[in-house]
């Protein structure tokens, strides 16, 4: 927990946000990050110490966290219940840390992950509606939830997802371990739940816009085993909009994940 020579404490936070303000996760030039306003409320809250925050991965640009997982260290001595709370008197309205822990001194939240869950939500009717603008993708034609269903499975197992992979994607290999893609309706919802080790980047958001063109008819719902097997991402579907993506939920190890980190 502690370092014997500089007191140095590692930690962990749990936190949720809403990423329509943001640039997502990591710091940018260009505009608010979801790490620099958790770094700068931890500054406050550490009494003026600076500390760099990582996380299992980076989000997009207005994608949501119900939970994401982060870590540091600093050698500002705080009570756990004490330190979430400054962090939620601190934190803008749109992000809140649900828990705030101490955690072994190597603690790394990417190489801990053994599974993360990403639920895309699509609107699926003609009105728009206010109060999930910006939170879901607006699909204002009727689409089809049972092929969508049906073609899902295919997407699960471990594979070469270089057809669901978006230029510029930093990850060494595209091969990735999908344990699940469920698909359902949810009263005016179309709900497409992904868990797996972890994605290449754009992977959740391509999946979705595939399974759109399944739902909408313009591609047939047994085209993903070939789409795969292209490994070219112009067989794909398009990206679906990053508002519609939210990390539900990430579940952590006890240490790091031993052997590949697909």
């Amino acid at each position: 927990m502690t370092d014997p020579a500089g007191d140095l404490q590692g930690w962990r936070i749990d936190l949720a946000w809403r990423g329509e303000g943001y640039v997502g996760w990591q710091r940018q030039p260009n505009g608010p990050s979801i790490q620099g306003a958790v770094e700068d409320a931890l500054r406050q809250a550490l009494g003026g110490e600076v500390v760099a925050v990582s996380s299992t991965g980076r989000t997009d640009a207005g994608v949501h966290a119900m939970h994401q997982v982060a870590g540091f260290s600093a050698r500002s001595p705080r009570r756990p219940d004490r330190l979430r709370d400054a962090l939620n008197a601190l934190l803008p309205d749109d992000i809140a840390c649900l828990d705030a822990r101490l955690a072994p001194l190597d603690f790394d939240p990417r190489r801990w992950t053994l599974q993360k869950t990403y639920r895309y939500r699509i609107l699926a009717r003609t009105p728009r509606c206010p109060f999930r603008a910006g939170q879901t993708w607006h699909h204002r034609r009727p689409l089809d939830v049972p092929a969508m269903a049906a073609a899902a499975p295919a997407l699960v197992g471990t594979h070469d997802f270089s057809s669901f992979r978006a230029a510029g994607c930093g990850a060494r290999s595209p091969v990735r371990r999908v344990l699940g893609v469920d698909v359902r309706l949810c009263e005016d919802e179309v709900l497409i739940d992904v868990s797996g080790h972890g994605f290449l980047r754009h992977q959740v958001r391509i999946f979705a816009g595939t399974l759109v063109e399944i739902g909408a008819g313009r591609l047939s719902a047994d085209a993903l085993p070939a789409v795969l097997a292209a490994r070219d991402r112009s067989q794909a579907g398009p990206t679906a909009p990053a508002q519609g993506l939210w990390l539900m939920r990430v579940v952590m190890g006890d240490g790091p994940r031993e052997g590949s980190l697909i």
